[in-house]
Order: structure tokens, then sequence, then C-alpha cells
């Protein structure tokens, strides 16, 4: 979903405190109460649900042995970073998976807690926790066997650092899930100049388009922290009939699935990573 947080890194295990940007909060927070207005300025994230809850799905299940009928993803345990209104962690959760999702705009997480309050098996396989990925680091080490971040890191200022946190909450050989906006001449006119300021597909503000991030420069830095990039696969989202579909070309959104490796030879932090500024993540 999309909100935004601000966190610094300073030492691997310090107990710094995260500070959200407040210009960026009062956006999101304007409209927390509209998650789950499915005709609403989030129905774009509703119908993405179409392709890529089956995406996680069907990639986690090619990679286990395990097969529970009725909840493939029994006994899996996911972190939804920037998790909104839940709209991700819901339908991960009625598939059987344990999710942990987090959020800095605490309307956000009041949102998804109300909501999943309506259906008791969820309030059980879902934990919502208003906060940022750094600010959770410490006390879940290698606790995660999928990290899903949908929509989030168009909105991070320091994208290494958010994907060394994601490296360092994920069990060795576990999943990160990434969808996102790629930086080109085309994702600008259709992803902000129609998307927002013509067809209000998504509130006017909510994307910068020097924030986007070139699958090859995103494939590097989770390369260079020691992630194995599976699969990076386009997708296109038709304003008319308001769905999204799977395309080759990465132009506009793509979808990205890494495997952490499994030795532990990227976990500690070099002194550039100790000393990098502040950086925000974001959400879908």
């Amino acid at each position: 979903q999309l909100s935004l947080f601000r966190f610094t890194v300073k030492r691997p295990f310090s107990t710094s405190h995260s500070s959200v940007d407040s210009k960026e909060m009062k956006k999101f927070q304007l409209l927390a109460h509209k998650w789950w207005d499915e005709e609403g300025e989030y129905a774009a994230l509703h119908s993405m649900n179409d392709i890529r809850v089956p995406f996680i799905r069907d990639t986690l299940l090619s990679m286990s042995s395990n097969y529970h009928p009725g909840n493939p993803l029994s006994g899996i345990k996911i972190l939804d970073v920037g998790c909104g209104g839940g709209l991700l962690s819901e339908p991960l959760g009625r598939l059987g998976a344990s999710v942990t999702g987090i959020d800095p705009v605490e309307d956000n997480i009041r949102t998804a807690d109300r909501h999943k309050s309506f259906d008791p098996v969820l309030a059980k396989r879902i934990q919502y926790k208003s906060s940022s990925l750094e600010e959770i680091v410490e006390e879940s080490m290698e606790t995660f066997d999928v990290i899903v971040a949908s929509e989030v890191v168009e909105h991070v200022a320091d994208l290494e650092t958010f994907i060394k946190c994601c490296s360092q909450v994920l069990k060795p050989e576990g999943s990160l899930f990434i969808t996102t906006i790629n930086k080109t001449q085309l994702s600008y006119v259709l992803g902000i100049v129609v998307a927002e300021k013509i067809m209000g597909i998504v509130p006017e503000g909510t994307h910068e388009w020097e924030k986007f991030v070139p699958p090859e420069e995103l494939e590097c830095l989770l390369e260079s922290n020691g992630f194995s990039v599976r699969t990076v696969n386009g997708m296109l989202y038709n304003p008319l009939s308001g769905s999204w579909g799977w395309m080759e070309s990465t132009s506009l959104n793509y979808a990205v699935h890494a495997v952490k490796s499994g030795a532990h030879a990227t976990d500690a932090p070099s002194e550039t990573d100790i000393q990098q500024p502040s950086a925000m993540a974001g959400t879908a």
C-alpha cells in the first residue's frame, strides 16, 4: 500500500527510533479510512491482488514439498512491509500464512486491525504493528520466511538500507517479493501524468518519478546484498477494465522474486552502510 516512513541507520543493533516524515504521513492519514473502498483511491491495489497473490502463492509452492490443501501457505511466516490497510495481508492470511503487517501510519494499522476483526480466522493469523522496517530489525533477526514489499520501494530514499534490513529479518533462503514502477519516460507519462493528474487512478502526489526504480538497479542492489534474483516480470494495469495482467516488458510496473543466500556473509555492515543518511521507506 502507499504509506511512507523515515528511518535512520546507525549501528547494526542500535535502538535508534524511526522518525516519520510528517508531511508524507498527513497525506496517507487522510486516506487511511479508504483502504477497503474497492471503487476508491486504492482500487488499483485491490485489483492488483488478482495477479500478485497468485504470483506469491505459486512461487512459494514451487519451492516447497509441503502442500496443505485449503491452506497452501500454512506454516509460512510472512512480513508485509508497508501493509497499509491490509489489502495484501488478508489474502495471504486466507491462504494459511502467518502474517505480520507493519506500517508507520497508525491510522492505517487501525483500519487494518478493524477490518481483520470481522473474520475470526484472519484475526488469529494476522498481526499488525505501527512500525518502520528498521524498528523491528533487532527483535526480528532472521525471523521471516517471506517478505512482501508491494508498491513500497518507489517511496524509499535509501534503497540499499531498505534491502539490507529486509535481508536481516529474512531467514537464510527466504524469499523477497517486490512490486514497483520502472523509471522510464513511459512510466512518467502513464504513472504520473495520466494516472494521477488526468484519470485520478491514484491520488495526486502519491508518486515522485525521481524515486522510481529501474529493475537493473534493483537487481544489482539485491545481488550485492546477498540475494539471488529468480524472477522479473512486467505488469500492466488496464484503467478501462480496472484489471492487471502480466507482460514481457518491464517498462512500467514489474514484480521481482529474490531469494536470500543461505550463507551469512552479508550480515556485517560495511563502514559506508553505518554512515548512511536517513531513509524513507513506503508501502503498498
